[in-house]
């Protein structure tokens, strides 16, 4: 079995464009594109936090939101602002959630991708 990919490899990787197959082969395909989806919003919003996501989000993607932040921020491809902001989602009742920004080593890996298609469409 391979050994699995961190946050930062595979986003890092110049072969995105995966199958679908591939994609539902692993378990965790959902926060995968969970995760897809907060970083290609990072690239696009300087700072941003769970409120922002779910509004561009679908219904199926929420519950792995927090799963997806904690993966990219463990792997150093965003970090903790030091700022909070109420939630919005009614069930939380208003508690306190992170802001968000993407890190140098996150603008690094956006870059090669942008690079890596960029080639792709000279081929």
């Amino acid at each position: 079995m391979a050994r699995k990919l961190t946050p930062a490899e595979r986003l890092a990787t110049a072969e995105k464009d995966l199958l679908l197959e591939e994609i539902a082969d692993q378990s965790s395909w959902d926060q995968f594109l969970v995760e897809q989806a907060v970083f290609h919003f990072g690239q696009r919003h300087d700072e941003w936090s769970c409120n922002d996501l779910r509004d561009v989000l679908p219904e199926l993607g929420h519950g792995f939101l927090g799963a997806a932040i904690n993966s990219l921020r463990g792997a150093g491809i965003i970090a903790h602002t030091g700022r909070t902001v109420p939630s919005t989602q009614a069930s939380t009742h208003g508690h306190r959630i992170g802001v968000w920004r993407i890190t140098g080593k996150g603008r690094a890996i956006a870059a090669q991708r942008r690079i890596a298609r960029a080639r792709g469409r000279a081929a």
